[in-house]
């Protein structure tokens, strides 16, 4: 595949950069990342000219979403500090998070604070490795908390019982491979509401009986959850958004 190039469209309210990568895909799928940066990608065949005119199309849709990731940026910064004020969402609620001095190193939450307890407030790395445990341990055990739920659904169908692997992921709530039995989630999806978790594993669960996006996947993921994709439009609005057509 060639490298990626740099184009640039104009309107009214300025000018769209975007980064055009060439690859072997069916569709052209344009994402805005966090940093507000735009990517396409596009099969060779699809002309750059088309490519423009599907950038253009959808503008709004990009400036809407970067001006959304610019807010979030100014109000909840990625990099945490661990420090009394900040504010950690888990399965869509938002909990402050408390620093004290105490006679021990914990962590609990009374659903509306994260209660920090250290020996040495003044200690960054303590308090990060403290936090981040305890983030860990409540985002495994909402994920397997909805694994559970789901999976008698898909038990019918002589689907073995999946491990769960979570990691951070850039551009995907989910993964599946299927010959492993292995589901995937990314971390950053134990802060969308739950209902938004259980899309992803639904989703997941139906690549155990079509390993793609045929018309069969998205008739049997109708089935299963008729309301899926609001569930998925209110994932991409409040999160990061990818927009395939």
């Amino acid at each position: 595949m060639s490298q990626p190039l740099s184009y640039t469209i104009c309107d009214a309210a300025g000018e769209i950069r975007y980064v055009l990568e060439r690859k072997a895909v069916k569709n052209i799928n344009l994402r805005v990342r966090r940093d507000g940066a735009v990517y396409v990608s596009a099969a060779p065949c699809v002309s750059a000219e088309y490519v423009a005119l599907f950038v253009r199309a959808n503008i709004q849709y990009i400036r809407r979403s970067q001006q959304k990731f610019a807010s979030l940026a100014a109000t909840h910064p990625s990099q945490k500090r661990y420090i009394s004020g900040e504010t950690f969402y888990i399965a869509g609620r938002a909990l402050r998070l408390k620093v004290i001095e105490g006679d021990k190193n914990s962590v609990s939450c009374d659903g509306i604070y994260i209660l920090l307890q250290i020996r040495d407030c003044d200690n960054d790395v303590l308090r990060r490795q403290l936090m981040q445990k305890y983030l860990d341990n409540q985002y495994r055990e909402l994920f397997n908390s909805v694994i559970d739920k789901v999976y008698p659904v898909f038990s019918k169908y002589g689907i073995a019982f999946p491990r769960l692997r979570l990691r951070k992921m850039k551009t995907r709530w989910g993964t599946c491979a299927p010959k492993k039995g292995v589901i995937t989630l990314n971390t950053s999806l134990a802060q969308a509401s739950r209902d938004c978790i259980e899309y992803v594993a639904v989703h997941e669960f139906c690549h155990f009986i079509y390993p793609n996006h045929s018309k069969l996947f998205y008739s049997l993921l109708t089935a299963l959850l008729p309301d899926w994709k609001q569930r998925k439009k209110i994932l991409d609005e409040q999160f990061s958004p990818l927009l395939y057509v």
